[in-house]
C-alpha cells in the first residue's frame, strides 16, 4: 500500500516567522502533534509538540502567567523547529514509513513528490488505520493462526476448507519468521462462517495444519492451541 492513499492532506503547515503562539494554536485547533514550516512555499522545517513543551518549560521557571503569554507570543518558529527534516516519497510503501519512523524513533514525517514539493503528513495513527484496513478487523470475523509447511498449495488448501463452510477471507499474511524450518506462520482473516459450525472446521484443519490461536472479533472469543 502506498502512502499517497493513506496520508494525511490538506497539510497544515506554519511559517517559519509565525510565533510558536500561533503554531501551538494550529495544533491544537487541528488535533495534530507535527506541523510542517514553510519558507518561500518550500518545507524547511519540522515542528511537534514536543518542540513546543521543550521551548516552553526552558524559559518558564520564573515567569508569571502573563509573562509567559508575551514570551510565546514573541518567540519564532524558526527558533524552535527541527531544521534537518526527514521526509518520505508519496510512492514509498506504508511499511516503508513504519520502519524509517521505528528507527527515527518519530511519530510522524511529512511526504513530498518528485519536485520535492510537500503533498502530506503520514503519521502513527495514518498507519494505524492501513494495518486494520489490510487486515480486515472491520468486519468483525475470525483471526487464525497456524503454522504450515512450506510447499506449494498448503495455504490455498487452508482457504479452501474455510471457504467449504461459507467463509470469505479478508486477508492473507505469512512469514517465515519465526516459524520452524521448512515452515511458515500463516495468519487468516476470514468472516461468514457460521460459529455453530466453527468447531467442525477447527477439526478438519487441525488435521491440515498446526493451529496457534483463533480469535473471534464479534464474540471475543480467544483459543489458544499452543504455547508457543
Amino acid at each position: 500500500m502506498l502512502i499517497r492513499y493513506w496520508m494525511s492532506k490538506p497539510v497544515i503547515t506554519a511559517e517559519k516567522n509565525d510565533s510558536m503562539q500561533r503554531a501551538a494554536t494550529l495544533m491544537k485547533e487541528n488535533r495534530i502533534r507535527l506541523l510542517p514550516v514553510i519558507a518561500k512555499g518550500k518545507l524547511c522545517g519540522i515542528l511537534s509538540d514536543r518542540d513546543l513543551k521543550r521551548a516552553s518549560a526552558s524559559d518558564a521557571t520564573s515567569l508569571d502567567v502573563h509573562e509567559l503569554l508575551y514570551l510565546i507570543s514573541k518567540i519564532k518558529v524558526a527558533g524552535i523547529m527541527t531544521r534537518n527534516v526527514v521526509t518520505v516519497h508519496q510512492d514509498w510503501t506504508v511499511e516503508e514509513a513504519a520502519n524509517l519512523m521505528l528507527e527515527r524513533k518519530i511519530s510522524g514525517v511529512p511526504v513530498v513528490d518528485d519536485t520535492d514539493h510537500l503533498c502530506g503528513v503520514i503519521t502513527q495513527t495514518d498507519l494505524f488505520k492501513a494495518t486494520l484496513y489490510i487486515t480486515g478487523l472491520s468486519k468483525r470475523g475470525f483471526h487464525l493462526a497456524l503454522v504450515l509447511e512450506d510447499t506449494p498449495g498448503s495455504i490455498m488448501e487452508i482457504v479452501n476448507v474455510i471457504r467449504e463452510f461459507g467463509g470469505r477471507m479478508a486477508s492473507i499474511l505469512s512469514t517465515y519468521e519465526r516459524a520452524p524450518k521448512g515452515y511458515r506462520n500463516v495468519y487468516l482473516r476470514f468472516y461468514d462462517v457460521s460459529r455453530d459450525r466453527i468447531d467442525d472446521m477447527l477439526a478438519i484443519l487441525k488435521n491440515k495444519a498446526k493451529l496457534r490461536y483463533m480469535v473471534d472479533h464479534r464474540e471475543n472469543r480467544r483459543t489458544l492451541f499452543d504455547n508457543h
